[in-house]
């Protein structure tokens, strides 16, 4: 039998706690995760692509079943590059499902060989988003806790006056 590869896809700017639990849980099912941050070049982020892959990997770095990487372009054709049978996505809500659920028919049009997972997000972590974190450390509020470490110490860089409670 082959080794089963799920790809856990995102912008990832910044990874959270949340995204970390997802590809952590995604390891039950699957022999191995892919976080794999994708390029939008329409996007305007925070962090540059080096430094995402930089925090990711510093933020699972204990898991060897885990591997990040990046990708630009449909999604179905990394996948198909990397040999992986699944995508991996987390919902927090409702309202993340509607528009996951659109992603995921469009990515099985594409290619209906490509099965989508949804993982529920942990309760802790209902409420976490990358633009919540970014909006709480650019008015100077604490977001550890929500973060990995590795995250944490970058937002610092990039926010000087945010608290480090």
């Amino acid at each position: 039998m082959s080794e089963r590869i799920a790809v856990c896809p995102g912008t990832f700017d910044p990874m959270t706690n949340g995204h970390v639990d997802i590809a952590r849980r995604a390891l039950t099912v699957f022999d191995r995760v892919i976080i794999a941050v994708g390029i939008n070049p329409l996007k305007h982020e925070l962090f540059t692509l080096d430094e995402k892959l930089e925090m990711i990997k510093a933020s699972v770095q204990d898991n060897p079943r885990i591997s990040v990487d990046s990708f630009e372009g449909l999604l179905v054709d990394y996948i198909k590059e990397v040999h992986a049978c699944a995508i991996i996505r987390g919902l927090r809500a409702v309202s993340d499902f509607e528009m996951e659920l659109q992603l995921a028919l469009m990515n099985r049009k594409l290619c209906d060989d490509i099965e989508t997972f949804f993982l529920m997000t942990d309760y802790r972590n209902m409420f976490v988003s990358s633009t919540i974190i970014k909006a709480t450390a650019a008015a100077g509020g604490s977001v550890k806790g929500l973060v990995p470490e590795p995250v944490l110490l970058k937002l610092y860089e990039k926010f000087p006056l945010m608290k480090k409670e």
